[in-house]
């Protein structure tokens, strides 16, 4: 029975122990989402700022449009594009990136090359070949 009694006891000790570091983890991810939700509002104050002063560099395409783009898949797209001789795909975007190359993640690169040609970064210049649009390319 004293055996019984030991092994509930460390069984309770080990629950213990796994609750308070699943509760330091959960601190720690109720920190790192107030920081993300807490991001938008922080950028668009700087936005205000930034434009409020006058200080936009007529280069700087990302920073002109959105903070949407500004994120690390859109900047790599278009660093594939700056060095691309003419237009893709996104199949073929989706190889030079070494994505997946599934459908839905094709579908994901057109969903994000219909969003710069929304934005007049891209164009499609035929159903599905994206270029740089001459009056979005820097450099």
């Amino acid at each position: 029975m004293s055996s019984l009694f030991t092994m509930l006891d460390e069984r309770e000790a080990d629950a213990s122990a796994a609750a308070e570091e699943l509760r330091g983890q959960v601190g720690k991810l109720t920190e790192q989402l107030a920081a993300v939700e807490n991001e938008p509002s922080r950028l668009a104050i700087c936005r205000e700022t930034t434009l409020s002063v006058g200080h936009i560099e007529p280069d700087d395409i990302i920073d002109r449009v959105d903070a949407t783009i500004a994120q690390p898949a859109y900047r790599q797209i278009l660093a594939e594009f700056e060095r691309a001789d003419g237009g893709l795909r996104a199949g073929q975007l989706c190889q030079i990136l070494d994505a997946c190359t599934e459908p839905k993640h094709r579908e994901g690169t057109r969903s994000r090359l219909k969003r710069l040609a929304g934005r007049g970064i891209l164009t499609e210049t035929e159903p599905g070949l994206f270029a740089v649009a001459s009056a979005g390319r820097h450099g």
